[in-house]
């Protein structure tokens, strides 16, 4: 047996990989000195050959290679930016448009970023982590070369980038977004540029992502164990077709007549929602800090006789409407990925009125859907029409996830691309792969209750001990969508110096805290199914709570 520890093995590769390019990329790499300031002007138009890349594609090209000066978290950093393309097998496929940032002074480490929606644009290379920390410096800052894609499309004009999902006409641009492909093909790519710039592989790699780039996290921990040394997901909408089932089941409730309750109704609920729970952690500060044990029945905003009789109630309709919203969602049907439902959204999820956008919408679904819909309902019409039926001009509201009748096995088809629901990740754990798992308890769009149901899959596979080895999963009370608008609880957590000891020096996360960075309070950070219990002292200090279960 090899005793070796897994990240020694991947870097004597690396290492291997270095001294066999001469043969493998071409004279210039073998003879190459390594640097920590990028060959720039090198890059420009260089080609990427199919080769370098374990999934199948035509090449690809260096559009542009350009050296930039901005100032990144108060710092000055220069960088070569490259534009690439990777060509697709499929002629008629769109290329995967992809971005690579190698800064002077480079630290020998690089961060891949993940999308978000239905991507269609390369995320901005100086951005930081989801919920990442206000007073730390972005990785670009710190000196990691970062890189991203579009994931293999590009949103059309005129249309919110996140919401065109037009792409999904043709089969390779569904996998490259859907399946994660373009991932390993912009990784491949950008190792393979990152070796002709400064002659030599990064010591570690990274990957972080939020939302779809929580599921693309997740991604490349099933698919490529060895591909990344640590990644960073948050709240991952890793059972992507099973939440499109329950967005189209809502959409059709909510469009019923009557039934959508509007900005006022909605700020009603929320507010009674926090008036019933918010003190049962000890403290009353507008955060419900164990969402499991807010039990809170709408029936109380009843108006009399059911009917609507104005901003002070809940008809009966919408009464309905919300707890559809809060209750999981089961198909009476199988699909290939065996999921059977969605859990639903906490009823402070989608009703609070500071980001309506992502939650409920302030216009109730409807064909054509608005633009003033929920996030969610125009989600779920992009995918009735590009997904699924493959029919612009189809009415999504015609579609009803509990019977659809012609399109179940267009359905069972997509499930095995978009729920990404493979929990052995004894590969990744084994190659010294590490994961830090966040999720805020308020959020609107991907509910918290699908990543806890994910965390606990892979305890049940792995083991709690073994598990405990390679993963931390922690629940933000409080914090909702990217810190979408004004939420309650605007987290900011330094998770990428966290990771970067775990990797590099075995050291875990250890007590952790998180930041409010609009309210000027903390928390500690607790391990799921743990939450911050107020004992004494100043509330808005970490150190008045203790993780309690």
């Amino acid at each position: 047996m090899n005793s070796t520890p897994p990240r020694a093995r991947r870097l004597a590769v690396l290492a291997a990989m270095v001294l066999l390019a001469g043969t493998t990329f071409g004279p210039e790499l073998a003879t190459a000195t390594t640097s920590t300031v990028p060959a720039c002007a090198e890059l420009d138009q260089m080609k990427i050959p199919a080769s370098v890349m374990s999934l199948p594609t035509t090449g690809g090209r260096v559009q542009s290679a350009s050296v930039k000066t901005s100032v990144v978290s108060g710092k000055t950093i220069e960088y070569c930016l490259l534009d690439a393309d990777i060509f697709p097998m499929d002629p008629t496929a769109p290329a995967i448009k992809m971005r690579v940032a190698l800064p002077h002074g480079w630290n020998r480490k690089a961060m891949m970023f993940g999308g978000g929606g239905y991507n269609g644009t390369i995320p901005d290379l100086t951005m930081n982590m989801p919920f990442g920390p206000r007073d730390q410096p972005v990785p670009l800052a710190r000196r990691y070369v970062t890189f991203a894609s579009d994931s293999g499309h590009q949103h059309g004009p005129g249309t919110v980038p996140s919401l065109d999902g037009s792409f999904g006409m043709n089969d390779e641009a569904l996998h490259n977004f859907a399946a994660g492909d373009a991932l390993k093909k912009t990784r491949d790519a950008s190792m393979f540029l990152i070796r002709h710039a400064y002659g030599k592989n990064p010591a570690e790699v990274y990957f972080s992502g939020g939302s779809t780039g929580g599921r693309e996290a997740l991604i490349v921990a099933q698919r490529w164990p060895q591909a990344f040394d640590g990644v960073i997901s948050a709240y991952p909408a890793w059972n992507n077709l099973s939440e499109v089932l329950d967005l189209g089941y809502l959409a059709h409730v909510l469009s019923r007549p009557g039934a959508f309750p509007g900005p006022v109704k909605q700020t009603l609920l929320y507010d009674s929602v926090i008036n019933a729970c918010d003190g049962l952690d000890g403290v009353k500060d507008k955060v419900i800090s164990n969402p499991r044990g807010c039990h809170f029945d709408p029936h109380v905003l009843r108006c009399t006789g059911g009917a609507d009789t104005g901003p002070d109630c809940l008809s009966d309709p919408q009464i309905r409407a919300v707890t559809a919203m809060s209750t999981t969602f089961r198909w009476p049907y199988r699909i290939a990925s065996g999921e059977t439902g969605y859990p639903g959204f906490p009823f402070l999820s989608g009703a609070d009125m500071r980001t309506p956008f992502l939650g409920f919408g302030t216009t109730a679904p409807a064909n054509p859907m608005p633009a003033t819909s929920g996030y969610g309902m125009q989600y779920w019409e992009q995918w009735v029409k590009y997904f699924l039926t493959r029919d612009p001009g189809y009415n999504s509201l015609d579609l009803d996830p509990k019977r659809p009748g012609k399109w179940l096995d267009r359905i069972s088809h997509l499930s095995t691309i978009q729920d990404r629901n493979n929990v052995d990740l004894r590969p990744f754990a084994r190659a010294g792969g590490k994961l830090i798992l966040l999720h805020g308890a308020a959020d609107e769009l991907v509910s918290h209750r699908s990543t806890n149901d994910y965390y606990q899959r892979v305890r049940d596979l792995l083991g709690p001990e073994p598990t405990h080895a390679f993963m931390r999963y922690y629940l933000v009370p409080g914090a909702n969508h990217a810190n979408f608008g004004t939420p309650a609880f605007a987290a900011g957590w330094d998770s990428l110096s966290a990771l970067e000891r775990w990797v590099g020096a075995g050291q875990p996360p250890a007590n952790p805290i998180v930041a409010d960075t609009t309210h000027n309070r903390a928390r500690p950070l607790c391990e799921y199914p743990a939450w911050p219990r107020y004992r004494a002292g100043d509330p808005d200090a970490a150190q008045s709570f203790v993780c309690t279960r």
